[in-house]
């Protein structure tokens, strides 16, 4: 994914609350969210390298991961995507996963890995040197850089869910609407990522359209004690939703 805002330990209703975007290549082959054989995940697969940027398990653990925009990349880097099936597939906290991963995390293509389960939620990005966070309870928004970085999507998205939470949650899909936001921003307000100004200008949206690279699918996900809800939306290169899926499940203890 390229933005997610969420929400721990922070309503009633549930535990869990997060709503990202996935923003790709258009024409990079996907599939789109389902029940993976072998390890019990629901995620989306990216059929270029086979992994994937988010996923949830049946006991209701579940994974994201962006990109990190200026990070260099190693030659021949192992698949960022195949971090969340080999968390989810495993009965390992998110905090000693992350551990375990720190000490090689400089060898995959930069990233920031959030995790979370039942006890807690944790966040890896992998050009820092002190190891993974763990997060207090709270609303949070995270997008192609660490935890923390406070770019005007980041501060829009979670703004937009923290008002959202002030109403009652009916169900995932409600929270879709959280990061459609195609607006442009401001030239002044705009981060310098190193990237030039024509394309921070591209990728400053919540909800990026453009023929080659945009915004292809948005998920949304409501977890509690009794049941995880997860909804996702395709979209064309116009911005136009194709699809949507939607998934229903009591956690397994």
């Amino acid at each position: 994914m390229c933005l997610v805002a969420f929400a721990w330990k922070t309503t009633p209703e549930a535990d869990l609350v997060l709503v990202g975007n996935r923003d790709e290549l258009h024409a990079r082959p996907t599939a789109a969210m389902d029940w993976w054989n072998g390890p019990d995940l629901l995620a989306g697969r990216d059929l270029t390298a086979g992994g994937t940027w988010f996923g949830v398990d049946r006991r209701g653990r579940l994974g994201v991961i962006t990109n990190l925009r200026g990070a260099q990349t190693p030659s021949d880097p192992p698949s960022r995507g195949t971090l969340i099936p080999a968390f989810l597939g495993g009965a390992t906290s998110p905090s000693a996963f992350l551990e375990q991963l720190s000490s090689t995390a400089a060898t995959y293509a930069g990233f920031t890995l959030l995790l979370a389960d039942r006890d807690e939620v944790a966040v890896l990005t992998s050009t820092e040197t002190q190891g993974p966070t763990l997060l207090a309870p709270g609303v949070f928004a995270l997008s192609n850089g660490p935890i923390g970085t406070d770019w005007p999507k980041i501060r829009k998205s979670r703004a937009r869910l923290q008002d959202r939470l002030r109403q009652p949650l009916v169900g995932a899909a409600d929270l879709l609407a959280l990061l459609d936001d195609r607006s442009t921003v401001a030239d002044q307000d705009l981060p310098d990522t190193g990237i030039g100004l024509a394309l921070e200008r591209r990728l400053a949206p919540q909800f990026i359209v453009h023929p080659d690279y945009g915004t292809r699918s948005a998920t949304a996900i409501l977890r509690s004690a009794h049941e995880v809800h997860c909804v996702e939306q395709h979209f064309s290169p116009a911005g136009d939703m194709l699809d949507r899926r939607e998934f229903r499940f009591r956690p397994k203890p």
